[in-house]
């Protein structure tokens, strides 16, 4: 049986979330270091949405035959919402997925320094709009995530572009809505840096932090459920 030990399946969540922490988080102070006094614009946060639709595209493609690649918690509860994972396997994955957030944010700051931590380490805001706003906004994007997710890997969906399908849907979200939230769609994505920068003595808004959580684990719920509304047959009743 080609399955792989869960402990496996953990560290697999574990090093993904990292990676996309690293990659697409650091990011932004990486970008705020080059660009020096200028100011961001739209091609600043174009240059984002890609770091963190290619992290995500290319982790897909490492992990995804090992523990799936879920690399979000929002994604993890939408696809046990939905049936396809079991919920006694969820609260392993949330803490290896916000294990790595916090391993990548600890890299950023090892590669880019202490900088990076006066830079607000990538750390998702909205900036002062209001709270129903971001809420509006981060349950919309990770719902559309997650939406995409579980299209992705239906039955009926093309073979071997998961990893294409979700990277490019988190690169046209944060487009959307990275200059109003910060495009989190991702509760360890946030909730790892936020807890470096608290430890390094850096200035963290934790008011915010339950808006974030909560819109985002509420949308993958919901998501799972209009997706199976909308896709489920006799042939999935079946097979389960």
């Amino acid at each position: 049986m080609d399955e792989y030990a869960f402990w496996r399946r953990l560290v697999a969540e574990l090093v993904g979330t990292a990676l996309l922490v690293y990659i697409g988080v650091g990011s932004i102070p990486a970008l705020i270091l080059a660009q020096g006094d200028e100011a961001f614009n739209a091609a600043t946060l174009g240059f984002i949405a890609l770091a963190f639709g290619a992290i995500v595209m290319i982790v897909v493609y490492i992990f995804g035959f090992v523990s799936g690649s879920h690399i979000n918690p929002a994604v993890t509860v939408g696809l046990a919402a939905g049936g396809k994972f079991p919920w006694k396997q969820v609260p392993g994955y949330i803490v290896a997925q916000v294990i790595g957030a916090v391993i990548g944010a600890f890299a950023i700051i090892a590669s880019l320094g202490m900088f990076a931590s006066e830079a607000g380490l990538g750390i998702a805001s909205s900036g002062g709009i209001p709270m129903w706003q971001s809420f509006a906004a981060e349950f919309i994007g990770t719902f559309i995530l997650v939406l995409v997710v579980f299209g992705a890997i239906h039955r009926k969906a093309p073979p071997s572009m998961a990893g294409v399908s979700i990277g490019f849907a988190v690169f046209a979200i944060i487009i959307v809505i990275g200059s109003t939230t910060g495009g989190s769609i991702n509760p360890a994505r946030n909730t790892g840096p936020m807890i470096v920068q608290a430890l390094l003595g850096g200035e963290v808004n934790w008011a915010e932090w339950p808006v974030y959580v909560v819109a985002e684990l509420l949308a993958g719920i919901v998501a799972a459920l209009v997706f199976g509304a909308m896709t489920r047959t006799r042939a999935d009743v079946d097979t389960n």
